[in-house]
């Protein structure tokens, strides 16, 4: 907005096509295929709150980014963590679920010619009451982490 832009360009089928190939990519982890639907200078910034597990700072720049997704996201697949794409605040985006259905956190992407130019990601679970039961992130945060390990 500071250059005067708009924040969204694109129409809602293309949003959504192309959040269709991000959460694709994703589950494949796809660096590669991340990369090509991020913009250069995506952020990833995150609201936990101060509740639960988050990074410490927001990331940029579309290779760390997509390093960290392809990285972050096979983990939570062990331990059996779901997304079901869906709009999110009028934007695409998805909920994520711990293996029992309770919701974990929510990204929305931000899409700009033809690009990711941001992912939102808020587990703050003040934030998350209003979509069903909240899970608990510090256990998920846990089991990911002693699955990544067992298998390094």
């Amino acid at each position: 907005m500071d250059e005067g832009r708009p924040r969204f360009e694109t129409d809602r089928q293309e949003r959504q096509e192309l959040a269709e190939r991000f959460f694709g990519a994703l589950r494949e982890g796809d660096i590669d295929g991340l990369r090509d639907l991020l913009a250069a200078d995506v952020q990833l910034v995150g609201d936990g709150g101060g509740k639960v597990p988050q990074l410490a700072r927001a990331v940029a720049g579309g290779d760390n980014v997509a390093r960290l997704l392809a990285w972050f996201f096979p983990m939570l697949m062990r331990v059996d963590v779901t997304l079901e794409p869906q709009q999110v605040n009028g934007q695409p985006g998805a909920i994520f679920r711990d293996r029992h259905g309770m919701v974990l956190n929510t990204w929305t992407l931000d899409v700009l010619g033809g690009q990711i130019q941001t992912i939102s990601s808020v587990s703050n679970p003040d934030k998350l009451g209003h979509l069903g039961p909240v899970a608990d992130a510090w256990a998920v945060n846990r089991e990911a982490s002693r699955a990544r390990r067992s298998t390094d």
